[in-house]
C-alpha cells in the first residue's frame, strides 16, 4: 500500500467514526487503531466525547492507546476542560490507561470533585494511576472530602481509590470515622472494613458501618 493510499484509508476511517451504524463505527475505530497515525488523534478524541455505545468507546480508547503518547496526551489534557461530562470522563479514562505521569498536573481538584458522578469516579481512578511517588497523602486528603457522596457505585469506587493509595489512608479514615455527618462516618467505616477484609464485600461493610455510625462518635467510644 502506498503512503497516499494509507492516508486515504485513514481519512475514510475517521469519517466513518460518525456513521449512524455502530458496527461501522466499531470497524472504523479498529481500522484507525490498526494503522496508528497522529493525524487521527483529534478525530478519535472528538468522537469519544459523543459516542453513545460503550463498546465503541472502548475501541476508540484502544485506538488512542495505539498512538504515540506525545500526540495523545496533550490532546486529552485539553479535553479535560470540555463542558461535556462525557468528554471529560473519556479523556480521564484514556489517560489512566496510557499511564503517562506527565498528565498528572491536569488531574485537578475540580475534576476530583466534579459534580458529575461519572466524571468524578473516572478522575479518582486516573488520579490513583498517575499520582507520583510521595503525592498519595495529599491525594487521599482530597478524595476524603468526597466520603458520603452518591450511591453504592460511587461510594465503592471512592473506597477502592482510597484503598489503592495504601497506608496513607489510615489516619484520614480514622478522622472521617468521627465526622458529625453520619453519611461520611458510615462511608469511612465501610472503607476501613473493606481495607481490613477485602473479601467481605462492600455491601456487608456498608451494613456493618451503618450500625456503628448510627451510634455516633460518642457511642463508638462508650
Amino acid at each position: 500500500m502506498t503512503t497516499q493510499e494509507q492516508d486515504t484509508n485513514t481519512m475514510q476511517a475517521i469519517r466513518a467514526l460518525a456513521h449512524r451504524d455502530p458496527s461501522v463505527r466499531l470497524r472504523a475505530a479498529l481500522a484507525v487503531g490498526t494503522t496508528p497515525d497522529p493525524r487521527s488523534v483529534g478525530g478519535l478524541v472528538e468522537r469519544c466525547a459523543v459516542e453513545p455505545e460503550f463498546y465503541v468507546r472502548e475501541m476508540l480508547t484502544w485506538a488512542l492507546l495505539r498512538q504515540q503518547p506525545s500526540s495523545t496526551v496533550p490532546t486529552l489534557v485539553e479535553e479535560l476542560r470540555s463542558a461535556q461530562p462525557q468528554a471529560r470522563s473519556q479523556a480521564l479514562h484514556t489517560l489512566s490507561k496510557i499511564g503517562d505521569r506527565r498528565a498528572w498536573p491536569a488531574i485537578t481538584r475540580e475534576l476530583l470533585t466534579d459534580p458529575d458522578d461519572t466524571v468524578a469516579r473516572t478522575a479518582w481512578r486516573a488520579a490513583v494511576a498517575l499520582v507520583p511517588e510521595g503525592g498519595q497523602s495529599e491525594l487521599a486528603a482530597v478524595l476524603a472530602t468526597q466520603l458520603g457522596r452518591g450511591g453504592r457505585e460511587t461510594q465503592l469506587s471512592l473506597s477502592r481509590a482510597l484503598i489503592a493509595l495504601g497506608e496513607v489512608i489510615t489516619p484520614i479514615l480514622h478522622a472521617a470515622a468521627e465526622h458529625r455527618d453520619p453519611g461520611v462516618r458510615g462511608h469511612a467505616l465501610a472503607t476501613q472494613q473493606l481495607w481490613l477484609d477485602p473479601d467481605a464485600g462492600f455491601q456487608l461493610a456498608v451494613e456493618q458501618a451503618k450500625r456503628v455510625a448510627a451510634l455516633g462518635p460518642a457511642g463508638e467510644r462508650g
